[in-house]
């Protein structure tokens, strides 16, 4: 940096200054490589408005003289070693529109001044070792637009004050300790695009209220202990692209068939009932859709043909009953296909040979029954295949002995080490050129 005497203050690296006589208005040194402390000299750039140290190697305290800097618009010291509490003079910066503490390791509570910040836009505290509860105050923040608070050790409730937050467009919440209800007051948040609850101790049901949030894209509550059903009016929610939920019971809504903008749906590892709702074919932008490990049962409806984008299909571990549908065959853009451990009846579709996007295939564990298509030898890309516990009759047709693969391989000791692992799970069948 040029930082010396012999050049002018507003020539220097990361200087910005304004008027005069000069008046520093922005620093912004990222990526310097600066260690040491945050000086508390700092605050006698009493005009400064942007205060950007991010990415260095800067340790120490926030110094509490920060506070003093009453101009500020931008306060970002992330992704540096800063330790210590956050000091409760920062809710003296009533100009702040974003503040970025993230990436460090704060520890201490979230100060509940941090409510006098009406200005501000984005908060982010995300990463660092934060405890004690989100503060009430939060609610205060009714210009806020993003809120980052994850990757921290946060615990008691979502504060129902949050539902003042009526800009919000972000929030994300996951990887911390946060337990009881999601409050129905979140259904205030009509312009949320992202929620992220994920990875908490969150429990009770979903509530209806989300249903309010037209504008929701992403919706991520899975790993809490969230039960009941899935309320119908997510329905309502047409732009969401992202679901993924955790131990809910109850059926899947028909009105799912409404999320004509889903990508992603992810509703495995729950206590679901009942059957997959035919609507669920009209998800034409879906591209994976997970719902094994759960309790469904009936047919697999043949819309499910209709998802021409689907590229990941996961209903394994249920009680599926019926025959595979032939429609599944339509699947072109296919890469891996899961119906194992199901109740499955009837022949494999010779359809499914037209599946050539195809590296796994997981039929095992059910009652089909019938002759092996030699039409899945046309499965070109398959890389691995389980056909075993079923009631086929005949032969392995030989174009399904595949090399073999990586594995990981568990041994009796518990010890792990990845070798070569058969292509296929074919139990006690034979390919028809190994039997005498």
């Amino acid at each position: 940096m040029n930082w010396n005497a012999q050049t002018l203050i507003a020539d220097w690296t990361g200087i910005f200054v304004e008027g005069l006589p000069p008046q520093v208005i922005g620093l912004s040194l990222n990526r310097y490589g600066l260690k040491g402390e945050i000086p508390p000299e700092i605050s006698e750039l009493d005009g400064l408005r942007y205060l950007q140290l991010i990415h260095n190697q800067l340790s120490g305290e926030i110094p509490p003289e920060i506070g003093g800097l009453g101009k500020l618009w931008y306060l970002q010291l992330h992704g540096n070693q800063l330790i210590g509490e956050i000091p409760s003079e920062i809710g003296n910066l009533g100009n702040l529109l974003h503040l970025y503490l993230d990436g460090n390791q704060l520890t201490g509570e979230i100060p509940s001044e941090i409510g006098n910040l009406k200005q501000l836009k984005t908060l982010y505290l995300s990463e660092n070792k934060l405890t004690g509860e989100i503060p009430p105050q939060i609610g205060q923040l009714v210009n806020l637009w993003q809120l980052h608070l994850y990757g921290n050790q946060l615990t008691g409730k979502i504060p129902s004050e949050i539902g003042n937050l009526v800009e919000l467009k972000n929030v994300q919440l996951f990887d911390n300790q946060l337990f009881g209800e999601i409050p129905p007051e979140i259904g205030n948040l009509v312009e949320l695009k992202n929620v992220q609850f994920s990875e908490n101790q969150l429990s009770g049901k979903i509530p209806p209220e989300i249903g309010n949030q037209t504008d929701l894209e992403q919706l991520d509550l899975s790993g809490n202990q969230l039960t009941n059903g899935i309320p119908s009016e997510i329905g309502n929610l047409n732009k969401l692209w992202y679901l993924d939920g955790n131990q809910l019971t109850g059926e899947i809504p028909s009105e799912i068939g409404n999320l004509g903008k889903l990508e992603i749906l992810y509703l495995d590892i729950n206590l679901l009932t009942g059957g997959i709702p035919p609507e669920i074919g009209k998800l034409a932008d879906l591209w994976e859709l997970y719902l094994e490990a759960n309790r469904l049962n009936g047919e697999i409806p043949p819309e499910i043909g209709n998802l021409s984008k689907l590229e990941i299909l996961y209903l394994d571990i249920n009680r599926l009953t019926g025959e595979i549908p032939s429609e599944i065959g339509n699947l072109s853009n296919l890469k891996k296909l899961y119906l194992g451990d199901n109740d499955l009846t009837g022949r494999v579709p010779q359809h499914l040979g037209n599946l050539t996007n195809l590296e796994i295939l997981d039929l095992g564990d059910n009652r089909l029954t019938g002759e092996i298509p030699v039409e899945l030898g046309r499965l070109e890309s398959l890389k691995f295949y389980s056909i075993a516990n079923n009631e086929f009759e005949g032969c392995v047709p030989d174009m399904l002995k595949l090399p073999p693969r990586d594995a990981i391989i568990v041994a009796q000791d518990g010890s792990i080490t990845v070798g070569e692992g058969p292509g296929y799970y074919i139990d006690e069948l034979r390919f028809c050129s190994d039997r005498p």
